[in-house]
């Protein structure tokens, strides 16, 4: 039995619009073996599929399909913690699982770096997939199948806030909100402030992250899509965020924080009652720099 903990991903960190992203201390936990047949339970009141249409699966299956290997079945277990279609890289969880689980039991014929590419390329979004396989803070390019990216370790003197709305946004709806064409102001804009906030998240010049975390890309266009994300957003700044920014395509929202913020949590909750949103839920989590692990037993 191979046995995975796969952690969640925040992409674009404002700036870094399919190109930044980092991992937290939020995670799937997935158990999967050989079966003669499809079995997949789930280990809490999550409702996923539980036949060949499950994403975890299906991603396996095609590991074994394309390392020309028969599958017969497979027995899968999911503990799915990471709420889906909210921005927090529910998808590549799975993929992530489906690929490493399936390389395990295969006798790991591909490398990391071989994974890493397929998965970007199942996903569509390298800075969701690398930093759920690798960890920490990755800048990643998605190049003719091929990711070209570097690893960041964050410091641990962070707390990343993910404010959770009580709605899903899926990604294709949130990508037909954007424009088809930018400026280059706008393009300029976006290139300095993605380099800055990777070299600020690594350096520790934490008093950058707020201009670093601008963007012209894509949350203009994707607020209106998140009731009360801009309010919301500039309660977190009120509160002593360093920053704040729609993770991955939203729902929700992440605020990055210092860890000895202690009051953070409760006067945001307070105001986000106070705004109506008491189905809204708060997730304070660190910086994973790990990313996957595996054991066999």
């Amino acid at each position: 039995m191979i046995r995975m903990r796969i952690p969640a991903t925040s992409a674009n960190i404002g700036s870094g619009f399919d190109s930044l992203g980092l991992a937290v201390t939020m995670y799937n936990y997935v158990n999967m073996d050989e079966s003669d047949d499809v079995v997949i339970k789930t280990l809490d009141d999550i409702q996923v599929p539980t036949d060949r249409s499950n994403l975890i699966y299906k991603t396996a299956k095609y590991l074994y399909d394309l390392c020309g290997k028969t599958c017969h079945g497979l027995y899968i277990e999911q503990e799915n913690n990471i709420p889906m279609a909210r921005g927090l890289g529910s998808s590549s969880a799975c993929i992530v699982a489906g690929l490493l689980g399936a390389n395990r039991l295969m006798g790991d014929p591909l490398n990391r770096d071989e994974i890493i590419n397929i998965a970007a390329d199942l996903e569509g979004h390298p800075d969701n997939s690398t930093p759920a396989l690798l960890g920490g803070q990755v800048t990643a390019v998605l190049e003719n199948k091929k990711v070209w990216y570097v690893k960041q370790e964050i410091r641990d003197d962070l707390r990343f806030v993910a404010i959770v709305p009580d709605f899903e946004l899926r990604t294709s709806l949130a990508r037909q909100a954007l424009p088809r064409e930018i400026n280059h102001k706008d393009g300029v804009f976006n290139l300095s402030r993605a380099a800055l906030m990777s070299v600020s998240l690594y350096s520790g010049n934490y008093q950058n992250l707020r201009i670093a975390a601008d963007d012209r890309l894509h949350q203009p266009y994707r607020l209106s899509l998140i009731k009360g994300a801009s309010a919301v957003m500039e309660s977190s700044y009120l509160l002593g965020a360093y920053c704040s920014y729609i993770s991955g395509a939203g729902s929700t929202l992440m605020s990055i924080i210092d860890k000895d913020n202690t009051e953070f949590e409760t006067k945001l909750r307070n105001i986000l009652d106070s705004y109506g949103f008491a189905g809204w839920k708060l997730h304070t989590l660190a910086i994973d720099n790990q990313g996957t692990t595996l054991v066999e037993d």
